[in-house]
């Protein structure tokens, strides 16, 4: 009872907002209106889908109409999903007299049934659901006279203009104008026109002009909105070049393109491409005919597939009838080579000191091979180490660190194919009884980073088994500059003794650490920039599913402007238990519409994973999204909230201007959730058991699935009109 109150106080919240700004303007009232009240009643359901409304009308007379949307559990709503159904009344293209904007919900005081009074004109409505993600839910009502449906093709005519000589021939060119008319009441959709008998029909936007000397038929016909097709037309007419004393013939050549193999012959097909010029009359037409074939206008490349030796022959006639001498080409087409299909084989060997448990002591080094039998060469061998990024694989890998490992492996070849992953599992435990190292930090990247400056020093393990990243202790709280100097120094110092280290790797590190500002004054303490405005930065995410993000001069990064879709820009570089995690959005979205995104936390790695191919829900669904909505309409779930968990309302969010940028920070510690949004705590949610989604979802995968304790991080990109910027992206881990 308190999910469904909660479900009908939200549904009447947001029917409140869309009136504010206007867009409710004909729902229903308190009772239905009866379907008799009007002349003809039109019906729209609803159900679970978000792709489809479940029935919707096609046709109407022009008039009163009783307009019925039922969005219910007796149209197959079984989910409480709210749905919309809406007039556009933008688009120059259809009607936009009449502004309807219905919101139904099962769980709303009419139960999901709705009826407003409208009167409808002749012509097209376009009509959708406004609710983001819903945007498939579309269609168009077409409306005729009142005296029924528009059963009438469109009348067309055309007229054939230009200068004419004494025996009604158009010298140089020919202008036709075609024009339609429609008296059945829906209205001219659309002319077309062809040229000659076998020309392809084209939309007719302007009087069709043609040129080239010879006779000429152009056939044309018109559509109405309502379907009707009008009986094909034609014209008929003869061109004839003006007077003139070109006597010379064009100028002729011809190109042929195509992929070749080490012989010179076209893998599969060639494309033979002719040209002609002419300085007097100008060039009227070209020709060309395959080995011994007829002569064939050419009006576009010619395309020669059959395996074998051919020739091309060329000609072209200029308007005043002079003919240029025949020219022809000649190439060998031959069969491309049997594709390459088949994936590497890939084999794993596991070497070191073992005990009577089979754990390795110290150590294990594994080393990866791969063998290509499909003949194109293997290109790459990659790696994963323990649930971690691919990386490249040029040596044996020594895994050193004591506990349970497990090493994917993968290889492709040079035609694109890539092998199943496949995985080593081992333990390696420390030798002689040495417990494991207590290192003040954990960092496994690949090369020494000291802030955000990269020295590209291998961060190899020191001799008490930290890694060289972890003794540097760069996300420490570092009181000032030189006290952090200082600690390098030493931490250096008796790396070199070691023979960890040698002279140019020391000056390296030495002079990253100064250049990182690290305990400087304004200097950002404790945290590691994951994202600073370079493209070496933005290299190291990876984009999943659909959409994509565009960096910016402005070092930041901004969604949906050059590739629309949904899905995710995640850092897999690393994975983070008890973090605050902060940077900074805007609200880009064209026009009056509002951002839609959101950051993503504690997901699984996305590939091979069941969701990879929707890698946005793997993220939602077994981690969390941190919702940036600004919208007073649209998804309940408004900036703040934990998506499908806990919601946060515009006014406990707040609302900053567009264009404005916000500080964001997501803290997390165990199962406590806490957003921050310009310094303002906005919500605190708790990830305890047997939460599940609202609405609930039926592919849920239950809450055992979501509660991890680390995992990976992303933004959101939702589409092209769901537009966000983000910059300056900072972890810390606590």
């Amino acid at each position: 009872m308190r999910q469904l109150r909660q479900r009908r106080l939200l549904t009447a919240l947001l029917a409140a907002v869309l009136m504010m700004l206007g867009l409710q303007t004909t729902t229903a009232g308190a009772q239905p209106a009866p379907e008799a009240a009007a002349e003809q009643v039109l019906t729209w359901t609803a159900g679970d889908d978000i792709t489809k409304y479940a029935s919707a009308p096609t046709t109407a007379v022009a008039g009163q109409a009783t307009i019925v949307f039922e969005n219910s559990v007796a149209t197959g709503n079984t989910m409480g999903m709210p749905h919309t159904l809406t007039f556009v009344t933008s688009d120059p293209e259809f009607n936009s007299d009449v502004e309807l904007n219905i919101l139904a919900n099962p769980n709303d005081d009419q139960g999901g049934r709705h009826t407003a009074e409208v009167t409808l004109t002749p012509g097209r409505y376009f009509y959708h659901c406004t609710i983001p993600g819903h945007g498939q839910m579309q269609g168009i009502l077409t409306v005729t006279e009142g005296g029924g449906e528009d059963t009438t093709a469109p009348e067309t005519s055309a007229a054939v203009n230009g200068t004419q000589n004494s025996q009604g021939q158009y010298v140089g060119s020919a202008s036709v104008a075609i024009t339609a008319t429609d008296t059945g009441g829906s209205g001219v959709d659309k002319i077309e026109y062809a040229i000659g008998d076998d020309g392809a029909w084209q939309p007719y936007t302007a009087p069709v002009v043609v040129d080239q000397v010879g006779d000429h038929t152009v056939r044309y016909r018109a559509t109405d909105k309502a379907g009707n097709t009008a009986a094909e037309k034609s014209v008929s007419f003869t061109v004839v070049a003006p007077p003139t004393d070109d006597t010379t013939p064009p100028d002729t050549s011809a190109t042929v393109s195509g992929d070749k193999d080490a012989e010179g012959n076209y893998l599969d097909m060639a494309t033979v491409t002719v040209t002609a010029s002419d300085t007097g009359s100008g060039v009227n037409t070209i020709e060309y005919a395959v080995d011994s074939g007829a002569w064939q206008p050419y009006t576009a490349p010619v395309m020669v597939h059959q395996v074998g030796t051919h020739t091309v022959h060329y000609r072209a006639t200029d308007k005043a009838g002079n003919t240029a001498a025949e020219k022809s080409v000649e190439f060998t087409v031959v069969s491309p080579p049997a594709q390459d299909t088949t994936p590497p084989v890939t084999g794993v060997s596991v070497d070191g000191t073992r005990n009577s448990d089979g754990a390795y002591v110290g150590n294990a080094k594994v080393t990866v091979s791969a063998a290509d039998e499909g003949g194109s060469g293997v290109d790459r061998i990659e790696y994963s180490l323990d649930g971690g990024p691919y990386l490249a694989y040029t040596a044996a890998v020594t895994v050193d660190r004591t506990g349970s490992h497990t090493v994917a492996y993968r290889a492709s070849d040079k035609a694109g194919n890539t092998s199943e992953s496949r995985t080593a599992s081992f333990t390696v435990v420390a030798g002689g009884g040495v417990p494991a190292p207590n290192c003040p930090e954990y960092d496994e990247r690949l090369t020494v980073i000291v802030g955000t400056v990269d020295t590209g020093v291998p961060n190899r393990v020191t001799n008490n088994r930290c890694r060289i990243n972890e003794l540097i202790e760069d996300e420490k709280e570092w009181t000032s500059h030189a006290l952090f100097l200082k600690h390098v120094r030493t931490v250096l110092d008796k790396l070199r003794d070691e023979g960890v280290v040698d002279r140019r790797e020391v000056k390296a590190i030495q002079k990253a650490a100064r250049q990182s500002g690290i305990g400087e004054p304004g200097q950002t303490q404790g945290y590691r920039t994951i994202f600073d405005g370079t493209a070496e930065s933005l290299a190291k995410w990876e984009q999943v599913g659909g959409g994509s993000f565009a960096l910016n001069a402005d070092g930041s990064i901004t969604s949906g402007t050059t590739k629309d879709g949904l899905g995710m820009l995640w850092y897999p570089q690393r994975k983070y238990g008890d973090f605050s995690l902060k940077l900074q959005w805007r609200d880009d979205a064209p026009g009056t519409g509002n951002a839609n995104s959101g950051v993503f936390v504690r997901f699984p790695w996305i590939h091979d994973h069941p969701e990879e191919p929707r890698p946005e829900w793997a993220a939602i669904k077994f981690g969390h999204e941190i919702q940036v909505f600004d919208s007073p309409s649209g998804d309940m779930y408004k900036t703040g909230s934990i998506y499908g968990f806990d919601r946060v309302g515009l006014a406990g969010a707040g609302v900053t201007q567009k264009g404005t940028w916000n500080d964001y920070e997501i803290r997390v510690v165990g199962q406590h959730y806490s957003v921050y949004r310009n310094g303002v705590l906005i919500n605190e949610f708790d990830n305890i058991g047997g939460q599940v989604f609202e609405p609930p979802r039926s592919d849920d995968p239950g809450t055992d699935g979501r509660r991890f304790a680390s995992g990976y991080v992303g933004l959101q990109v939702h589409s092209t009109s769901d537009v966000v910027s983000f910059r300056d992206v900072r972890i810390k881990e606590l």
